[in-house]
């Protein structure tokens, strides 16, 4: 019989570190179990908590759910590449969001097909905007606003849906596959569909690298 002085002594979790564990303990219910079958009270379970404490945080597993999604994203975010020119800045880009992010967006549309869009009131756009938010979007902006000081690409000319393709591109073939996308695949993104547009609205074909 364990005596009460050799006990191990649990450590209070307060504030931050509290709802870090409460959010990875719900990505890692959505990853066993999925959406359909979380609970709140799985998930105080699994972070050895009550659920009166995630429910003074979340008002249901649908906030819960959308906010262990926006951690996660938040946790495996890459560092923006500088290898220099557009094209290499790109495909390391592109390459790391595939690696990184098949597990996060199978979950992702996992959840949307098992009742989250439905029960939140979200639609498919307004869920990735919450997920993504101004981190992404300033991130990739960075990317592009060095091209364009490099001469690479015309910022004023080369229209916001054509910035965005590439990324678009990779979501959608994260979506469709569960898997990420071969090497071939986003070569092809970038030098058979995204350059030559960058081309079309004022880029420079010479400084976009190839290797």
């Amino acid at each position: 019989m364990t005596s009460a002085a050799t006990e191990p002594v649990r450590r209070r979790r307060r504030g931050p570190e509290l709802e870090a564990a409460l959010l990875d303990a719900a990505w890692a219910e959505l990853l066993d179990v999925g959406y359909a079958r979380l609970t709140m009270e799985s998930v105080a379970a699994r972070a050895e908590t009550g659920v009166a404490v995630l429910y003074r945080r979340w008002a249901n597993k649908e906030e819960l759910t959308l906010a262990a999604l926006e951690h996660r994203r938040a946790a495996t975010r890459a560092e923006i590449p500088d290898a220099g020119n557009l094209r290499d800045d790109l495909l390391a880009a592109l390459t790391s969001m595939s690696e990184r992010s098949s597990a996060f967006w199978i979950v992702v549309t996992g959840a949307a097909f098992s009742g989250l869009l439905a029960e939140s009131g979200l639609t498919p756009a307004q869920v990735r905007e919450r997920i993504l938010g101004d981190a992404a979007r300033r991130r990739v902006d960075a990317l592009y606003r060095r091209a364009h000081e490099r001469g690479e690409l015309d910022l004023e000319r080369v229209p916001p849906a054509v910035l965005s393709l590439p990324f678009d591109l990779v979501r959608h073939d994260l979506l469709m596959a569960f898997e990420p996308l071969p090497a071939v695949r986003i070569r092809s993104i970038v030098d058979e569909i995204f350059l030559p547009l960058v081309r079309h609205y004022g880029g420079s074909a010479e400084t976009t690298g190839r290797s």
